[in-house]
């Protein structure tokens, strides 16, 4: 059965005291309101790792991630952070390939391959962004181009390797555009990805494969969205920033 999902990227906000604040409601509010309905993942930059780390209870079903990692192993890398960093701080996910990153910092496909390939190595669940822009999703060849993003940097995986993966898809053209995308094309989108792992591989492992929805879930359309048959969940951006909105994210299920 496939785990449900709810990882929050706090993108590049909160302070060394908003986050320790914000994690400690998330946790408060969870152990009172959330009966295992889904994995939180809280996904805080760097400076919040080892700290929060320390706040999440064990055995509890709040995991700890981070918003990227480096595409190699180790060296003269300034300003960068490894896998092996990442787990010395109890990192046990890890978003990689993210819209913004994709644009903001030119990763390509062969570096998000090596990034997955050295995170399974340490036991870090990578959780791999895919998503196309409103010009692709125009030109109506939306479905074949994001199938493609999964071909080449996870598809030289084994088949005991794809089932670790967790994968989100952000449409990117429903982003801060005023456009919104509807569950339907939510669960069309989603339905495509699974049916193109299982040709690559086996309709067993596809459906082990948790795939999450990427583009502006909260609140009011989550329930909806994880109503879908092939949305396992969400990666939630500015809802995940506010406790209360990201565990009713999580009671949707």
């Amino acid at each position: 059965m496939r785990k449900k999902i709810v990882a929050g990227n706090w993108k590049m906000n909160k302070n060394f005291e908003e986050g320790l604040a914000l994690t400690s409601e998330i946790i408060n509010i969870a152990k009172d309101e959330l009966k295992n309905q889904a994995i939180l993942v809280i996904n805080p930059p760097f400076i919040h790792l080892n700290s929060l780390q320390k706040l999440i209870p064990q055995n509890s079903n709040i995991r700890l991630g981070s918003q990227n990692c480096y595409h190699q192993k180790s060296g003269a890398f300034t300003g960068e952070t490894s896998v092996d960093m990442l787990k010395s701080v109890g990192v046990q996910y890890t978003i990689i390939g993210h819209s913004e990153r994709r644009e903001y910092f030119n990763e390509t496909s062969e570096q998000l391959a090596q990034k997955t390939k050295l995170l399974l190595e340490v036991g870090i669940t990578p959780i791999f962004c895919c998503g196309e822009s409103l010009t692709i999703r125009e030109s109506g060849k939306h479905l074949e181009y994001v199938a493609q993003q999964i071909t080449e940097s996870l598809f030289d995986l084994s088949t005991e390797d794809i089932q670790k993966i967790v994968i989100a898809y952000e449409p990117i053209w429903a982003i801060g555009t005023g456009k919104t995308a509807s569950s339907a094309q939510a669960q069309e989108m989603h339905a495509y990805l699974r049916t193109h792992i299982a040709h690559t591989y086996t309709q067993e492992i596809a459906e082990n494969i948790s795939i999450l929805y990427g583009g502006s879930c909260n609140p009011q359309n989550a329930k909806e969205l994880f109503a879908c048959a092939d949305i396992d969940g969400g990666l939630i951006g500015g809802a995940s920033l506010k406790s209360r909105d990201f565990i009713t994210i999580a009671q949707s299920f």
